[in-house]
């Protein structure tokens, strides 16, 4: 009786995770893109190439710096990220959306949940060893090229 309640648990939980969904959340990655973009987050936050939250996201958009834009696909209220895509386009920015904020921010090597980072190929203080570099290189590129094919399909 036990296993029941616990497979209905999970089951409500996936539909309340699928559910709960921003309508604005497109592109949204796949679950084998989202994971490659968290796999990727998480080397970013361990290089300190990673812009975590609304504000220092936008701050870095302002001032030019280049990379790709995870943003949560489960805010609320959703008022608080309407302008972070618009700022992409704007800036050429790729752009992607996952299905949760938790999910973002542990791979962000944070507690708080996070509604979106900004991973960036050079790190803003300091420097990082060329062989880190050429690995987060390669895989933000392999990213990058799987957003824009999303997004070219989307629209």
């Amino acid at each position: 009786m036990g296993s029941d309640s616990e497979t209905e648990r999970s089951n409500v939980k996936e539909k309340k995770k699928v559910t709960s969904l921003a309508p604005i959340a497109k592109p949204l990655a796949g679950k084998k893109l989202c994971k490659r973009t968290l796999k990727l987050v998480r080397k970013a936050s361990e290089s300190k190439c990673l812009k975590r939250g609304v504000k220092e996201v936008v701050k870095s958009i302002r001032r030019g710096h280049k990379g790709l834009c995870i943003i949560a696909g489960n805010i609320s209220p959703i008022d608080v990220i309407t302008h972070v895509p618009i700022l992409c386009e704007e800036s050429d920015i790729p752009y992607v959306y996952v299905t949760s904020k938790e999910e973002l921010a542990s791979a962000g090597a944070t507690k708080r949940p996070t509604c979106c980072v900004l991973v960036l190929t050079k790190p803003t203080k300091g420097e990082m060893g060329k062989e880190d570099q050429e690995k987060l290189k390669a895989d933000y590129d392999q990213v990058v090229s799987d957003v824009s094919e999303l997004t070219s399909s989307l629209f």
